[in-house]
């Protein structure tokens, strides 16, 4: 008994050391400057509403990898890292890394570049339910558009870019959900 109490204490004065390590302490000076000082952090939220339950919704269009078939991207999906599904999996897509997923969601997000100034890209793909028959695909990007160059116009046509890629991608999302086929992808 006194042995497996001395093993358990151990264990209890090691967990701090297994920790995250803290965070260096603030000079003097003030916080370390950040990449971006005056970040532009927008939030393109999407939904379509689909004539199928939420589970079955999910296991025709929630896979990691799926993004490849909806948003018809030709050059296909591998993970490259990881598996299919788990935290930690990485996708040729963007490169994206899977950080978070529940039973009926994923979010992910895209790595910092060698040279480019990181936007805090992160995209959230969830399935809702609303009755036992239908539900709805909510599907989310996150980032800091800053340092998209010209005015407000050129910022504003960049998100609406993006939103009309995705919410294409949700149409498609739907007519697979439903049991359709999607047309051949429009020539290049």
């Amino acid at each position: 008994m006194k042995a497996a109490l001395t093993v358990a204490l151990a264990l209890c004065a090691a967990t701090p050391a297994l920790a995250q390590p803290a965070a260096p302490p603030v000079p003097a000076s003030g916080p370390p400057k950040m990449q971006t000082e005056t970040p532009n952090y927008v939030t393109i939220p999407m939904q379509i509403d689909v004539n199928r339950p939420a589970a079955e919704v999910w296991k025709r269009i929630g896979k990691y990898c799926g993004i490849a078939e909806w948003l018809q991207i030709p050059t296909g999906c591998q993970i490259t890292s990881g598996k299919d599904g788990e935290i930690g999996a990485v996708r040729t897509v963007g490169r994206e890394i899977l950080v978070g997923r529940t039973e009926l969601s994923y979010t992910y997000t895209q790595p910092v570049y060698e040279g480019r100034p990181y936007n805090l890209y992160h995209g959230c793909l969830e399935v809702r339910p609303l009755t036992a028959k239908t539900s709805r695909i909510v599907y989310t990007l996150m980032y800091d558009n800053s340092r998209i160059p010209g005015d407000d116009a050129a910022k504003a046509a960049e998100i609406q870019r993006r939103r009309t890629a995705f919410e294409k991608g949700m149409a498609n999302m739907k007519t697979l959900a439903e049991g359709g086929t999607l047309p051949p992808p429009p020539a290049r």
